[in-house]
């Protein structure tokens, strides 16, 4: 097996020994050689791929040796699309993910209540109730007799609506009567009263009146999102949360405590002048932390019927969907951030809705081109699950990434069809599509949307199948293992402008990379839903190791 090394630019090796040796992998490099068994590390790059031989002759006297075993290694899992502050807060709230009824419901937040303070407020995520007998919406009725007389509010597992108590819609002014704000929806029953449930920026205007969490609060439910991150083998992230956790991030980076590489994104709809102030805060070139693109939505989430289509639901013939933009005032927004240098990113699950980006995007190419202002922009549209066919060109043609989620289709197949018909169902989630005609995909989770476990979805990627096997979605647009690998790492890479650090494992590249206990490209299909993370490493430092918890961070 031939030795590659990292050279200078007169062909010399670069002087020292590496810090690290790894040593007996089976390692899946995404580059040339395919295979290797050995990595040299330095300064937490890699400087050498190779033989474990060949390898073995660049150790000096204080490079550490690690033998992996003969196990599977490959790039570091980098998420494309994370909500990681979020996570961390539902791991210290109401935890209300994969409940599977009401009454299961009413029993987590009744729990929940027992032990909050008198007056203070109860904040719960996760009820899907598309899993429950019936698929009823809960309702204010079912939320006072468990929440007494604190304040509640509990949001769906997509984050898009949610439901309220009296006590909450009385607290943000939405009881009786409150006109429904621009972009959002405050359902009501036939009397006119408010049923409990607040869709996108009605949700928004009542979780404006919530108790904004500590530092402290932040800071713990961020180190438990970290570490569970690690523990799947995520070695970066692409993430938006709020400011306010940034800071907790740039905190834990000054200690030296932040153990995986975050990129971040900012408010799209905020004013331009604080989307500049925020980028000038931390250096761009920082590759353990900086800001990154600017997040907009143009919809909102198709389980909650508030993605924006071009027909009606097929589920409710009324309803196309909650647009959160007109198309001029997006498309002026859209212009002016990306001549201020900011790549825009726009969350679009409806076709009505990628119409919308697409457009704005063909705006933001017309403008530059006239001016003579061209650049490589990488737009992106964060979901792209109902896609019109015909839109697939226009992404190729307009250069926008696909950020995807596979995994999101292990819970919307249960309703998809339901929602947008058999027509429209046979072009979503079209992934092999998008990599048939040349449209870049970066893979990612949602988390806490999904879980961030990335096995979830590339085995989604390559089966279109349930995790119980026994039922398919239009399995026409499975995807390769080798494809699907290549969306979590290199993809994901390429949508962050970081294609020449990350996502591969060859001399030059940083030492990021995840210890697995099976073959992912041979195993059959199934065996990746068992896959087990034996080790995280991010920089050549191990973050995570099983059975090793001093090794946790």
């Amino acid at each position: 097996m031939l030795l590659t090394l990292v050279v200078n630019a007169d062909n010399t090796v670069p002087p020292g020994a590496p810090d690290l040796i790894f040593l007996n992998g089976d390692i899946y490099t995404q580059a040339t050689p395919a295979r290797a068994q050995a990595m040299a590390v330095r300064d937490g790059r890699i400087v050498a791929i190779g033989s474990n031989d060949a390898l073995r002759r660049l150790k000096g006297s204080h490079t550490e040796v690690v033998d992996l075993g003969g196990h599977f290694v490959m790039p570091g899992f980098n998420d494309a699309h994370v909500h990681l502050a979020g996570g961390g807060l539902l791991l210290l709230e109401v935890d209300l993910i994969g409940v599977q009824s009401l009454a299961e419901m009413q029993q987590r937040i009744a729990a929940g209540a027992k032990t909050a303070p008198p007056g203070d407020w109860i904040i719960g995520r996760g009820w899907d109730h598309t899993l429950w007998p019936g698929e009823k919406l809960p309702t204010r009725q079912d939320m006072d007799p468990v929440t007494g007389d604190h304040p509640a509010i509990f949001v769906r597992v997509d984050g898009h609506i949610a439901v309220a108590n009296t006590a909450a819609l009385k607290a943000a002014g939405m009881w009786p009567k409150q006109p429904d704000p621009k972009g959002g929806e405050i359902d009501r029953a036939a009397n006119g009263e408010p049923t409990g449930i607040v869709r996108e920026t009605a949700k928004d205007m009542l979780l404006a009146k919530t108790p904004r969490p500590s530092l402290a609060m932040r800071r713990r439910g961020i180190e438990l999102a970290l570490a569970n991150a690690a523990r799947w083998g995520v070695t970066s992230i692409q993430d938006y949360s709020e400011w306010e956790d940034f800071l907790v991030y740039e905190e834990l980076e000054k200690e030296g405590k932040l153990p995986i590489r975050i990129s971040e994104w900012l408010t799209f709809k905020e004013p331009l002048s604080l989307e500049e102030q925020h980028r000038a805060q931390h250096p761009a070139e920082d590759p353990m932390l900086h800001t990154a693109m600017l997040k907009g939505f143009m919809d909102g989430s198709l389980g909650s019927r508030t993605a924006t289509l071009n027909a009606p639901y097929s589920d409710d013939p009324g309803n196309t969907g909650l647009p959160q933009y007109d198309q001029a005032t997006l498309n002026r927004m859209s212009v002016e951030r990306s001549e201020a240098g900011f790549q825009l990113g726009f969350h679009a699950i409806g076709d009505r809705a990628a119409q919308m980006a697409l457009d704005a995007f063909a705006e933001v190419e017309r403008d530059a081109h006239q001016n003579h202002r061209e650049r490589d922009f990488r737009f992106r549209i964060e979901h792209d699950q109902v896609i019109d066919p015909g839109q697939v060109a226009q992404f190729k043609t307009l250069g926008v990434i696909a950020s995807v989620q596979p995994c999101h289709l292990l819970t919307d197949m249960n309703w998809a069809v339901e929602r947008i018909g058999a027509e429209r169902a046979k072009t979503s989630y079209p992934w092999k599509d998008f990599l048939d005609h040349g449209v870049p995909l970066a893979f990612g989770t949602d988390y806490p949307v999904e879980p961030i476990n990335p096995f979830r979805g590339i085995y989604a990627a390559v089966t279109r199948e349930n995790e119980a096997g026994t039922k398919s979605y239009y399995p026409e647009q499975k995807i390769t293992i080798q494809q699907a690998l290549a969306a979590y790492t290199t993809g994901s890479a390429y949508a962050q402008f970081a294609e020449k650090d990350k996502g591969t494992l060859a001399p030059g590249m940083l030492a990021d990379f995840v210890v697995l206990d099976r073959d992912l490209t041979k195993v059959p299909p199934r065996e990746i839903l068992k896959a087990n993370v034996l080790r995280t490493v991010v920089a050549g430092q191990t973050i995570y190791e099983a059975g090793h918890p001093a090794a946790q961070h």
